[in-house]
């Protein structure tokens, strides 16, 4: 648990960092959407390129590991619309609140993920997250726009729109790159791949200092039943379901922590973007990102010294 808490505690400083830097005035929180995408689309992707090109892939467990946290999504999102009628009928939660409940429970964040399987479990420990994104990402968008549209948006998106936009998606088009490159019989150049990896080491200290800047402590304020759940869904339970299925598919050693972390990292800061532009309620999708990100402090290592 102590190894934990000491490669938690750097992430936790940048993402204070961040936090310090827009409320001391040093950088306005309309400054950011520009590190935001230059991380998401550039920096991010060159660290899962690298990574998944330099390992070697036959080691990785792709089909238990993805197997375990898929399943655990299933699960954890069959609980959430099994709630929502007792969240409606006995706290009042409508239908873009719960689509903030249900984000917040499902999704994850992969720049506090990285960060720390990196810390924890060095290369290998960042190739396994790659598995990871490749198996829950497309899932998890699925889910959300699903949720969004049922119970919130305006106007529907197509199956086509919803597949246009995976198949766009910055992180898993790294992964496929990644991949590729591992299997092409043509090695990585080794300019093309120090280049790739400055930028991905960038990028994690510039997602962390990002997540930071998006925390609105104030928020936390206004607690609530729908906060509430938010939040004690994602942390936990959803380890618990992740670590009850990898026992099951036999999932051990480093990809069993890998899979633990995945679980026990707060919810996708991206998830108020995509509740904001679908109707959902931003409010409190902001409320629970933010208290989902103090809490983790605690819960995180606890999950890793239990179940990994």
């Amino acid at each position: 648990m102590s190894t934990a808490v000491q490669a938690l505690l750097p992430v936790l400083l940048v993402i204070v960092a961040g936090w310090l830097t827009v409320h001391s005035g040093l950088v306005p929180r309309d400054q950011w959407a520009g590190l935001d995408a230059i991380t998401y689309y550039v920096l991010f992707p060159s660290l899962l390129v690298v990574s998944l090109a330099r390992t070697e892939l036959s080691t990785l467990p792709f089909t238990t590991l993805g197997a375990a946290l898929i399943l655990a999504i299933l699960t954890m999102a069959g609980l959430c619309l099994a709630l929502r009628p007792i969240l409606s009928s006995s706290f009042g939660v409508d239908g873009p609140r719960f689509t903030s409940i249900f984000q917040g429970a499902t999704r994850w964040n992969t720049t506090v993920a990285l960060a720390l399987s990196g810390l924890l479990y060095g290369a290998e420990g960042v190739a396994l997250m790659s598995v990871a994104i490749v198996a829950m990402i497309p899932l998890l968008n699925v889910l959300s726009v699903s949720v969004l549209s049922w119970y919130a948006a305006a106007e529907r998106p197509s199956p086509g729109r919803v597949g246009a936009e995976l198949a766009r998606n910055p992180l898993i088009l790294a992964c496929g790159i990644g991949v590729a490159l591992n299997l092409s019989p043509v090695a990585l150049p080794a300019i093309v791949a120090a280049t790739l990896d400055m930028m991905g080491r960038a990028g994690l200290a510039c997602g962390l200092l990002a997540v930071g800047a998006g925390l609105d402590l104030t928020s936390l304020r206004r607690p609530g039943p729908a906060l509430a759940a938010g939040t004690l869904l994602r942390l936990l339970l959803m380890p618990l379901f992740v670590g009850a299925y990898s026992a099951l598919f036999g999932v051990t050693g480093t990809a069993r922590g890998v899979a633990i972390l995945a679980a026990a990292v707060p919810t996708a800061s991206a998830a108020y973007i995509l509740a904001r532009r679908m109707g959902g309620d931003a409010r409190l999708m902001a409320e629970i990102v933010t208290l989902q990100t103090v809490l983790a402090v605690a819960t995180l290592p606890l999950f890793l010294w239990l179940l990994a």
